[in-house]
């Protein structure tokens, strides 16, 4: 999948049936892997942060991360395409 630099991918907390996706920590969990700690807070990164759009838990994915993080982009729709999540092409 190829993003152009103004566009982000989001990730839909919701399987192709349109059931909710369990855990319900999944997103947090797969944003964790680039997350920095400052002052004992987590911080998610820009490239890849967790997000709650009309009441359904999304991961929203910078087109960024596939340049500058290749492997954890790969990652991250090996794990879409695993759990067979919806998704969605946005304009920035």
């Amino acid at each position: 999948m190829q993003l152009a630099d103004n566009e982000k991918l989001v990730i839909i907390g919701l399987n192709q049936a349109g059931q909710k996706f369990r855990p319900s920590d999944w997103a947090e969990r797969l944003c964790g892997s680039l997350c920095t700690f400052r002052n004992r807070r987590m911080y998610y990164s820009p490239l890849l942060r967790p997000a709650v759009i009309d009441g359904v838990k999304c991961v929203i994915v910078d087109a960024k991360l596939a340049s500058e993080q290749s492997e954890m982009f790969q990652y991250v729709l090996g794990f879409v395409q695993e759990n067979a999540l919806k998704t969605e092409i946005q304009a920035k």
